[in-house]
């Protein structure tokens, strides 16, 4: 039972407040214990994570290629991005991602006319591939690409190959293309979080706007 006296401090708004500190803003960190962060086997190898479906929708690209004179697929596909929904909170918090991101790429062909569609593509109910990108401070340079061809497990690409050395030369956020995620662009624009490789590819007007 508090003491009269420091009852009517507290009421008053008097009491002592030295020793309260206040808290800081409590950031989301993706585990394994939550199902979200990545799974490994016992020889090192990524699960592939089989609920990614649930995770966070980032963004849909249709016939993407970084390579200026690059050959043009047969058929067009969609590229469809998913992020486990604890980095997306943290990213919300901070502009950047968290240790144990995990984000997966999906590759859908793109259909034409069926059912009462009779203009624009649809997305296969099949998938033509499938890519993940990991965060993970004991991985060889904090991230790594997994390519899974319908396997259950998948060891990281070796480094260097191409995708590591694109990603980091031209991603917008800590090696990852922020830049195609519009719901997460402007964020990382407010939090100054762009790094400075694709800064200095996008427009100088927009270079200065982002500082």
């Amino acid at each position: 039972m508090l003491r009269p006296t420091l009852f009517l401090l507290l009421l008053l708004g008097l009491a002592p407040k030295g020793n309260v500190q206040p808290r800081p803003a409590k950031v989301d960190r993706p585990t394994q214990a939550d199902g979200e962060g990545p799974s490994y086997t016992a020889d090192g190898q990524l699960k592939m994570p089989e609920r990614y479906r649930e995770w966070v929708f980032l963004t849909s690209g249709l016939d993407m290629s970084y390579s200026p004179g690059g050959a043009t697929a047969s058929h067009s596909m969609f590229d469809n991005v998913f992020v486990n929904p604890a980095a997306w909170r943290a990213f919300q918090q901070t502009g950047t991602w968290p240790d144990k991101t995990t984000l997966v790429l999906e590759v859908r062909e793109a259909q034409g006319a069926s059912s009462i569609n009779r203009r624009g593509h649809t997305q296969s109910p099949e998938i033509r591939g499938m890519e993940v990108h990991v965060k993970d401070a004991r991985l060889k340079g904090g991230w790594a690409f997994y390519e899974f061809n319908g396997a259950v497990s998948a060891k990281p690409i070796d480094r260097p190959a191409s995708c590591y050395q694109c990603h980091e030369s031209h991603a917008a956020v800590d090696t990852t293309f922020v830049q195609f995620y519009p719901t997460l662009l402007g964020l990382a624009k407010t939090k100054h979080t762009l790094g400075a490789a694709y800064l200095k590819e996008i427009d100088p007007a927009e270079s200065k706007e982002s500082k």
